[in-house]
């Protein structure tokens, strides 16, 4: 289930979008000023994030701004503007795709496919994902530290490289179980914990490095050095 976030202060207009938006299948959380929007994107990995420009506390280009530093998620800006320099700053700052209000909301669920399918393309061939002497390539399913290949388990790979897609975001527990194992995962509540010995173990125990921090008490970040 893809994950959108709604960066909106008017209440009603978020609501009716979030309503419309669990009706398509997506997964829906909301936010209703800058700051505390970004410390959501910040803070758990979405799909997309939809996001108006007239917001209290920061405004939604320099909360785009401040996304991009870190990721590379679909941003769909909303605005009641219509000037051609308000677009042209936000699709200058890394939005993917801008939508006028008012808008229909047929347009902006196919804007919102378009933006999804657009970025899947994108990353369906990824190309290494690197953080210092460590080295994923996605394709081959190959990890390396230096020249030094290095054997992963499946499940080790995934959460490494969904790690290291995610790198410089810290990772709740929850999310991780969730993308790694699964909604249905039944098994015991501690596995990411367990797993991320197994990676420990592997990557930075021979090689003598720190690659995974742990946040206490929310989860894990890999770091760019």
């Amino acid at each position: 289930m893809e994950r959108i976030l709604i960066i909106e202060d008017e209440e009603k207009i978020a609501r009716f979008i979030e309503l419309e938006l669990q009706f398509e299948g997506y997964q829906v959380e909301k936010a209703f000023d800058g700051r505390s929007g970004l410390a959501l994107a910040q803070a758990r990995p979405f799909d997309l994030i939809l996001l108006d420009i007239m917001l209290p506390g920061l405004n939604g280009i320099e909360v785009l701004r401040r996304i991009r530093q870190v990721s590379n998620v679909p941003v769909i800006l909303l605005t009641a503007r219509d000037a051609v320099v308000d677009k042209v700053t936000g699709l200058d700052g890394g939005a993917d795709d801008y939508i006028t209000k008012p808008f229909a909301i047929e347009e902006l669920l196919a804007r919102i496919r378009a933006a999804l399918r657009k970025h899947r393309n994108a990353v369906s061939l990824p190309g290494n994902l690197v953080v210092g002497e460590l080295r994923l390539d996605p394709v081959r399913r190959e990890c390396r530290v230096g020249t030094q290949p290095v054997e992963l388990t499946k499940r080790e790979f995934d959460l490494l490289q969904f790690l290291l897609e995610n790198k410089n975001m810290v990772l709740p527990r929850e999310v991780l179980l969730e993308r790694i194992w699964g909604y249905d995962f039944a098994g015991e509540t501690n596995v990411v914990d367990v797993y991320i010995r197994y990676l420990r173990a592997k990557l930075e125990e021979p090689f003598g490095l720190k690659l995974i921090h742990t946040v206490r008490g929310v989860g894990y970040i890999i770091k760019d050095e």
